[in-house]
């Protein structure tokens, strides 16, 4: 079953109503009928004969959201044990770079399996490290950097919750987390950061008892927040430093993307800084937002921010809470309900929140939009 028809299930259940199947139309979305009229063009620029073309993973998933949810293109029979009504559920393309569908329902499994499963009836603080455009560029081909800078990430942050604890008297302190990698901002640029869902506390034994017990972190202070942020900036720049990637150089993985198809590594590029590739077009770039406040810290590029607690418990409405916070930092780049055709044929995203200068959309020429697109295909 589809998002869609998930969604549509959940409003029916809470309204009482018995849930049925509705299934969704994909052809009539904007973003299908943008990828089928001009998805060619723009293979057709990358196949020139001079080494710029589109590599295939980036080239299969543009393709295969022309068949995903298409009942010509497949579909399983489904037949209900009782009524013996029978459904045809098309298949999906399972893509993982934007497609809204697949994106969605990855997102409605994974939050209900965090909070059914994974994550204790405890505080949960959602903590997110965003990185300079040079390093974002990095992270977003070099998985194995990626990994090791998520890695240095939360292990500083896991580190910072054992030292506190100490103070408080537990020794033995241990925490977890969940990390969710996005490569994409609010402009549909090409941004990878990290969402990270920490408890915010230790477990620990109870003295004379084999029991766990959880002691919750006290709120830190601005300053204890720049603190992590520095040590986490120190770290990876001590990283990068290990593995010979020096401000003026790039890792094998970047070398190997510029070598073998350098249209992706310049739509990746310009996606960062929310520039054009294949023709001149103007479009504006995309800012550094810089957070602030008590729950934020920003240096150098780097900025983290741990202002999202949900409060633990069993009560129903912390659940709640916790399932959208999980949803939130496991969703799909694309919103396809902010996706919109100008009558001159341009295409327009509407941002969730409006920039500090007043920018509350983003418009695209359709090769434009299509170029976002395959910078997020990971």
């Amino acid at each position: 079953m589809d998002i869609d028809a998930v969604a549509f299930d959940s409003a029916r259940r809470l309204a009482g109503e018995p849930a049925t199947y509705k299934p969704r139309r994909p052809e009539a979305t904007v973003l299908y009928q943008v990828v089928a009229r001009h998805l060619h063009s723009l293979l057709r620029l990358s196949d020139q004969g001079d080494g710029r073309c589109l590599p295939g993973f980036v080239r299969r998933e543009l393709l295969a959201l022309l068949d995903c949810g298409i009942l010509a293109r497949g579909f399983l029979r489904v037949r209900c044990p009782r009524c013996r009504d029978e459904l045809l559920v098309a298949f999906s393309c399972k893509g993982r770079g934007f497609c809204p569908s697949c994106g969605g329902r990855r997102m409605a499994d994974t939050a209900a399996h965090l909070v059914d499963s994974v994550l204790p009836a405890v505080p949960v603080r959602q903590w997110v490290l965003s990185l300079p455009f040079s390093l974002r560029f990095a992270v977003a081909f070099d998985r194995e950097l990626c990994r090791a800078v998520r890695k240095v990430f939360m292990d500083t942050v896991l580190a910072e919750l054992r030292r506190r604890a100490k103070r408080q008297g537990v020794a033995d302190g241990r925490s977890g987390a969940v990390v969710c990698v996005q490569r994409f901002g609010g402009a549909l640029n090409l941004n990878v950061h990290f969402h990270a869902l920490v408890l915010d506390g230790v477990f620990h034994r109870e003295p004379g008892t084999d029991r766990p017990a959880f002691r919750a972190a006290r709120r830190m202070s601005a300053s204890d927040l720049s603190d992590v942020l520095q040590a986490v900036r120190a770290r990876i720049h001590g990283l990068l430093r290990r593995r010979g990637l020096l401000p003026d150089e790039s890792s094998p993985a970047l070398t190997e993307l510029a070598e073998s198809s350098p249209m992706l590594a310049g739509i990746q590029a310009s996606s960062i800084q929310g520039r054009r590739v294949t023709r001149i077009g103007g479009m504006p770039g995309v800012p550094f937002v810089q957070r602030t406040g008590p729950d934020c810290a920003a240096d150098d590029g780097f900025s983290l921010h741990a202002g999202v607690c949900v409060p633990g418990g069993p009560r129903e409405r912390e659940r709640e809470h916790l399932e959208h916070l999980c949803r939130y930092v496991a969703r799909p780049a694309l919103a396809a309900e902010r996706l919109s055709e100008l009558p001159d044929g341009r295409i327009a995203y509407d941002l969730r929140r409006s920039w500090s200068d007043g920018t509350s959309r983003i418009v695209f020429e359709p090769l434009a939009f299509l170029e976002r697109l395959a910078a997020l295909v990971p």
